[in-house]
């Protein structure tokens, strides 16, 4: 195992350090793949989660009860591809033949083994080309308990909301037990000593309801369909194709 760490190393940096251009090459190879295939997908919900994580845990049943919850309303599910959560969320969509269970999976030599509930799967050789396809295409980010690459991403999603680089997408973390401590941290330090806003806090969604969850992305969904008609994209492809779902699905503004 360290063996093959090791060589692994070895690989990117020599990838990433050398001025190879055949290096600039793969790089480019990542996004063109990942546009190619991804590109005319419908509404996407992105799962993140531990490749830890055993079949028998509670949040490996709650992954794969949120996205066939989600399957049957006719949202595609994408993971990363691995074990563990990601099996979990693929699994819960593979159910439903109407729909994509995407696996965007990354060549490690440990813990990145292919699960075989994906109907989509996308193999990548870098970190930052396959974070870039699971959050590109995506309506909604689900993050369950993981370890430091679903707080990474976690964390991606927040900073691309913050910044609007990704706009109108809600942040959905699921695991109250688990999460609350890195939240207090996030309100207590972060917003107090003025390195966040108390609206940038506000974009996580902090929840262990996974039917409070599926509602609250429909009504992104809705969101996010505005801002794109005010954005002068109604008559796009994409905006046609999201309110054509949005109304077979019969999503309506909730009373407030």
């Amino acid at each position: 195992m360290r063996a093959d760490k090791d060589e692994l190393a070895k690989k990117y940096i020599k990838d990433i350090k050398s001025a190879d251009v055949w290096s600039v090459f793969k790089i480019l190879a990542d996004f063109v793949k990942g546009f190619d295939e991804l590109g005319e997908l419908g509404p996407t919900v992105t799962i993140f989660g531990s490749a830890r994580t055993k079949r028998n845990d509670p949040y490996y049943r709650k992954a794969q009860k949120l996205s066939s919850m989600l399957g049957s309303r006719g949202y595609n599910i994408m993971t990363g591809g691995g074990p563990g959560i990601m099996e979990g969320a693929n699994r819960g969509a593979h159910k439903h033949p109407d729909v994509d269970s995407i696996g965007l999976n990354i060549d490690l030599s440990f813990e990145q083994t292919p699960n075989p509930y994906t109907t989509k799967e996308l193999s990548f050789d870098y970190f930052f080309s396959r974070k870039v396809m699971l959050v590109k295409y995506s309506i909604a980010y689900v993050i369950f308990p993981g370890g430091y690459g679903t707080l990474d991403e976690l964390f991606e999603a927040l900073t691309l909301i913050q910044t609007r680089k990704v706009t109108g997408v809600k942040v959905f973390v699921v695991g109250v037990d688990f999460y609350k401590p890195l939240m207090d941290f996030i309100e207590t330090k972060m917003v107090k000593n003025g390195m966040i806003d108390e609206e940038d806090f506000q974009i996580i969604r902090l929840t262990d309801d996974l039917k409070l969850v599926v509602e609250e992305i429909g009504q992104s969904l809705l969101g996010q369909i505005e801002l794109l008609k005010e954005a002068g994209l109604g008559d796009s492809s994409y905006c046609k194709s999201l309110s054509e779902f949005s109304l077979n699905q019969n999503i309506k503004y909730k009373d407030t």
